[in-house]
């Protein structure tokens, strides 16, 4: 029998509810109400069609955010390779019936909603990364040979994604993924190795890159070129950011966004009119929130006792800031365009759920922070 701590020995349902971070329920459901108030904006002051559907599947999330939180971490560990199965799964099945939209293969329909299986994966890579790292000791970790199986994990369901195309969201893959590899202890020299051979072969990815995804990277360099075109929607972004200037235009007398010069302002571009109407100062609010709750991830990783804990609220942070980083450089004309939501605040029903899924791993990291996990799964 293992040996667990006095404290992790206690998992009554109402000692993990007493446990439950709530400051940080408090953080998530300030940030996601910012996102209600800047759609119901955009709708011109209407709940409908945006707000009212983005609360509802939000109260929903938030349900299935706790009842995580209160699953023992230990069940999350052994069904860690399923819920991968499950997504590669998926992922293929997308391949094979996937709904076609705007170009691309990437929503399954199950008749009352889509689906997108590559956020999904996003939380399966994960899972699986820190359930296979767990068991590896850090001499392990250390040999390329015990690298293989991890990566061959990463590469199926990012070839597959690449495939449908969404460059973009196998890229987060990627960097998350990675980032559980380095906080597992993989050598720095690794990460600098690979760097350094995806630079060299960026000459010959260029010519696998889709037509539209050379135009923004074209664009990202030079938007101006084509100013009603491909350059159309980061231009009007960056009007929209400098013209609320300090203090912001006030909430719902965004121009740019009310008279529909802003694309997509419900979804990717969000960030952009929240900072016209509310300016600089609403901005970094938000960001602020944005920081508080990736510190918070960090803190929970670092104070979990098991490395499973430990990768498993790592990777789920790390996720999360690469979301942010990427949505604000993106609208900001500093990454190209790559479709990637704000969190918690952009429209769109399975990201919202990822992320509260995500979230709810987090809190559960938390609430068993005490709870040894043994090396093998034979222990549990």
């Amino acid at each position: 029998m293992p040996h667990w701590s006095s404290r992790g020995n206690d998992l009554s349902f109402g000692r993990k509810l007493r446990d439950v971070n709530w400051g940080l329920v408090l953080l998530i459901t300030l940030i996601a109400s910012t996102g209600f108030a800047t759609l119901y904006s955009a709708a011109g002051g209407s709940l409908d069609p945006w707000a009212d559907r983005q609360m509802v599947r939000f109260a929903i999330g938030m349900v299935v955010m706790v009842a995580i939180a209160l699953t023992d971490i230990r069940v999350w560990m052994r069904l860690s390779y399923l819920v991968y199965a499950i997504g590669v799964v998926l992922l293929v099945a997308v391949e094979l019936f996937g709904r076609v939209g705007m170009g691309a293969q990437r929503w399954l329909d199950v008749g009352i909603f889509h689906i997108q299986p590559s956020e999904i994966m996003k939380i399966a890579l994960i899972l699986t990364l820190a359930r296979y790292f767990h068991g590896l000791s850090y001499d392990e970790v250390g040999r390329i040979r015990w690298l293989f199986i991890p990566l061959a994990i990463v590469l199926v369901p990012v070839g597959l994604v690449i495939k449908q195309p969404d460059l973009g969201t196998a890229m987060l893959l990627l960097a998350s993924s990675g980032a559980v590899f380095f906080f597992a202890g993989v050598r720095a020299w690794k990460f600098i190795a690979v760097i350094v051979a995806g630079g060299a072969a960026l000459p010959v990815a260029w010519n696998f890159l889709h037509d539209y995804q050379k135009k923004r990277v074209l664009t990202f360099m030079n938007p101006e070129e084509d100013p009603l075109g491909s350059g159309y929607h980061i231009l009007q972004s960056k009007i929209a950011l400098g013209s609320g200037g300090f203090a912001g235009k006030g909430y719902m007398q965004g121009t740019q966004s009310h008279l529909s010069f802003l694309p997509e302002k419900q979804t990717d571009f969000i960030f952009t009119m929240l900072a016209e109407e509310h300016g600089l100062i609403g901005a970094l609010v938000l960001i602020a929130l944005y920081i508080l709750l990736i510190a918070y991830g960090y803190a929970i990783a670092l104070r979990a006792r098991s490395q499973y804990a430990r990768l498993l609220a790592g990777g789920i942070t790390t996720m999360l800031f690469l979301y942010v980083f990427i949505n604000i450089a993106m609208v900001s004309g500093l990454v190209p365009v790559v479709g990637v939501p704000l969190p918690l605040v952009s429209y769109g029903g399975t990201a919202m759920m990822t992320l509260l899924v995500g979230l709810g791993l987090l809190i559960n990291v938390y609430v068993h922070r005490d709870v040894e996990i043994p090396r093998h799964m034979s222990g549990l």
